[in-house]
């Protein structure tokens, strides 16, 4: 794998601690169209997919790009179980520090099943007693070594899968030691959640269905206004937040601070949308790691994201400076002076 072109000096962060998710799943194809009944038997099939869970998802790209010279540390735990083991594996191969990832005896890794009608749509199944929902504050304390040391040039990342306790220690505690501290939550964690938790955050990443749980206004505000709704919201806790919202086939808005942009998605076929707002978050942070400003690094995510859903995967492991380079040039998107450089040999 070939990580981006740039020079040590360039890196306003050298390194991200974080965590969520880690996990995997099973995809499996129903014959037949109708709703699955409760007590119901249908045959079907396992798709070739392979499934990976939000944490490891965003921090696989982060490492892959920014190669050696920026360092990775998750938090988390999987199970002393054949996917945990697997999971450990694939993490440390790809360079991550491991250790602050536990394995457990007494959990198994957290996994989802999903399924899927002929039309695509479906639904998923998962675990609530894993081994990631052991996380807790006091894995988060144990890390403090790591987040001290890494100070004003780290990064903090907190998303979904793992107890919010667990996640606002770790928000509260990087933003205390001086690091940039970036989160994502889902819709029900939305609805119930403390807002207080949005003065901690300097990047917050959600997706379009996120951003209405947010607003609050149900489904017939139009995209940009709910948009506008949510980062008028969110500035009244914290003015300086920087805030993605990805909408689909709509595109990706950016807030700045001062200023909103849009940017449309690629058009693309995707085999898979699953991971693409994980990959777009990844790229947001690969780029402000590297000192980009918010709309240029929303541009690198949108490549990173429009290239993701082009495998059935969760994480496409083709990407890499040279494969991102090429698809740049297939689609015509119009990169930046300063992303074509990234892009260089």
């Amino acid at each position: 794998m070939k990580p981006l072109t740039f020079h040590t000096h360039q890196l306003k962060y050298t390194g991200l601690i974080g965590t969520g998710g880690i996990g995997s799943g099973k995809f499996f194809q129903l014959n037949g169209a109708h709703t699955l009944g409760r007590e119901e038997s249908r045959s079907g099939h396992f798709l070739d997919i392979q499934d990976y869970c939000k944490q490891h998802i965003i921090l696989h790209y982060i490492k892959v790009l920014l190669g050696d010279r920026f360092n990775v540390i998750p938090i988390g735990k999987v199970g002393e179980d054949d996917t945990g083991h697997r999971l450990y594996h694939e993490m440390k191969t790809t360079g991550f520090a491991m250790d602050h990832v536990q394995k457990r005896a007494d959990a198994s890794t957290l996994f989802s099943f999903c399924f899927y009608y002929p039309d695509g749509s479906g639904g998923n199944l998962t675990t609530d007693n894993s081994a990631s929902a052991q996380v807790s504050i006091t894995d988060i304390t144990q890390a403090m070594p790591e987040i001290k040391a890494l100070g004003k040039k780290g990064l903090a990342m907190a998303a979904p899968e793992v107890p919010l306790a667990a996640r606002q220690a770790l928000l509260t505690l990087a933003r205390e030691l001086g690091l940039f501290c970036a989160a994502s939550f889902t819709s029900e964690e939305l609805k119930q959640m403390d807002t207080s938790i949005f003065a901690g955050i300097d990047l917050l990443a959600i997706n379009m269905d996120e951003a209405r749980t947010l607003e609050g206004k149900g489904e017939t505000t139009r995209d940009v206004e709910v948009v506008e709704h949510v980062i008028a919201k969110l500035r009244r806790h914290h003015d300086r937040m920087l805030i993605s919202i990805t909408g689909g086939r709509s595109g990706s808005w950016c807030w700045d601070g001062a200023q909103l942009s849009h940017v449309p998605c690629l058009p693309v076929e995707a085999k898979s949308t699953a991971g693409a707002g994980d990959a777009f978050f990844s790229g947001l942070l690969c780029g402000l790691a590297l000192n980009l400003p918010l709309p240029e690094a929303q541009g690198l995510a949108t490549l990173l994201a429009g290239m993701s859903v082009t495998s059935p995967h969760t994480i496409h492991k083709g990407i890499d400076r040279i494969s991102l380079k090429t698809f740049a040039e297939e689609t015509g998107f119009t990169l930046t002076t300063s992303i074509q450089n990234l892009l260089n040999d």
